[in-house]
């Protein structure tokens, strides 16, 4: 039992990376740092695209809108590091 929770911890780990990459990615895009007709660049913010919008999603949809400026990333990892904590502290401890 103790190998599926350090799976789950590692793949939340993993999923935090993904949300900051789609942040620095959004950001680089809107300021046009990087070249969106790019084939490589447009597939790596797809992917990222992807990966984080079905719970960024959701997210937007209880907040309300701040005149452009999205904290739904915010959420979500806060959401991610309070669920890391009660995995650690609480669960981790009680499983043989």
């Amino acid at each position: 039992m103790r190998a599926i929770l350090d799976v789950i911890l590692i793949i939340l780990d993993l999923y935090v990376w993904i949300i900051i990459a789609n942040v620095i990615f959004s950001w680089l895009f809107a300021f046009n740092v990087i070249n969106a007709s790019n084939q490589f660049v447009a597939m790596i913010g797809q992917a990222l695209y992807n990966l984080t919008e079905p719970l960024l999603g959701r997210i937007r949809g209880f907040l309300p809108p701040l005149g452009g400026l999205d904290l739904s990333p915010i959420v979500l990892l806060l959401g991610i590091f309070l669920l890391q904590r009660v995995i650690v502290l609480y669960l981790y401890p009680n499983v043989f």
